[in-house]
């Protein structure tokens, strides 16, 4: 079963990386942990390019949940195409969905996957209302 990204996500930001040896498990293809890794990295890289990396003593993103769809394996060597999309700003959360990709077959999604995200008040420990400027990323 395919996993449904929604009609009315936003994509925010695509990122390149390669499949390292150390990610394949025994069986010859990457280990299904890295996956998430892989999805980690490429949503990280999307909060510190909008300046929403987590301030422990203010205010940031925390995933409430994560998940992943396993579609075709993937294999080292090659390079992975991330892209991360958004939807669903709520008053605290919005929902992550991230494609993952071989470069050298373009178009062919290998996983796809997601989290939902919450703005979290760090120093009170409990939600806090998301951003304008972040709710208008979002909305686009």
């Amino acid at each position: 079963m395919k996993l449904e990204i929604p009609d009315n996500k936003r994509l925010v930001h695509q990122a390149v990386f390669p499949m390292r040896w150390g990610d394949m498990d025994a069986m010859g293809h990457v280990n299904n942990t890295i996956y998430f890794r892989y999805l980690e990295i490429v949503r990280v890289d999307w909060l510190n390019s909008v300046n929403a990396a987590p301030n422990p003593a203010g205010e940031g993103p925390v995933i409430v949940n994560t998940f992943c769809n396993f579609y075709k394996q993937l294999e080292y060597p090659g390079e992975v195409l991330a892209k991360h999309y958004v939807s669903n700003p709520g008053r605290s959360s919005f929902d992550c969905w991230i494609t993952l990709e071989r470069t050298d077959r373009p178009g062919e999604i290998c996983a796809a996957g997601g989290a939902t995200t919450v703005w979290m008040d760090f120093p009170a420990q409990k939600s806090a209302p998301l951003p304008d400027w972040l709710r208008r990323l979002i909305d686009g």
